[in-house]
């Protein structure tokens, strides 16, 4: 998969990007299939399935691949070994993170602490975040949209595309 910083790429080579919003059941154990396009993603040799932890920003459960949280583990032995902040992420992004393998049929069972502290109930809404995405009450999510798109709005002028990454297109 990927190398260098930030390049995480699939089983086929190109750059790993999560996209889109599904909402998907989950059933009364616990168990939500992911959706096929982010599967495609995260299934390799070596682990088919998602790393998921409690987000430190949202009520929601961050995912990522293998070697999207390998690269988090690196960036947080960056830091100094005795800091408070390398203390706070190494618990609560490593030390509450869960791999989580695909059944036979894609499906991923969300253990309680994380189903309990995103608020699922009987749906989960999976966003794509790009080289992450995000496992959501719907409810939840809506509410979140709707102060997203007004920030965005706001500050529609600061997103500028990379030239050197912008694949030709001039939009």
């Amino acid at each position: 998969m990927g190398k260098g910083k930030g390049n995480f790429r699939g089983k086929d080579g190109r750059k790993m990007l999560f996209l889109s919003t599904f909402i998907n059941k989950i059933d009364k154990k616990g168990r939500v299939s992911v959706p096929s396009s982010f599967r495609a993603l995260l299934t390799d040799e070596h682990f088919s399935g998602v790393i998921a932890y409690q987000s430190i920003s949202n009520k929601c459960i961050e995912s990522c691949s293998i070697d999207r949280i390998k690269h988090l583990s690196d960036s947080i032995d960056d830091l100094d070994p005795y800091s408070d902040e390398r203390d706070a992420f190494a618990t609560i992004i490593l030390g509450g993170s869960v791999k989580l393998q695909f059944d036979s049929e894609g499906r991923i069972l969300l253990p309680v602490d994380l189903i309990d502290f995103a608020g699922l109930e009987d749906k989960a809404c999976f966003v794509g975040k790009g080289q992450t995405f995000e496992i959501w009450n719907p409810d939840h999510y809506m509410a979140h949209y709707q102060k997203a798109k007004e920030i965005a709005a706001q500050n529609r002028g600061s997103l500028r595309l990379n030239k050197k990454n912008s694949g030709g297109n001039n939009a």
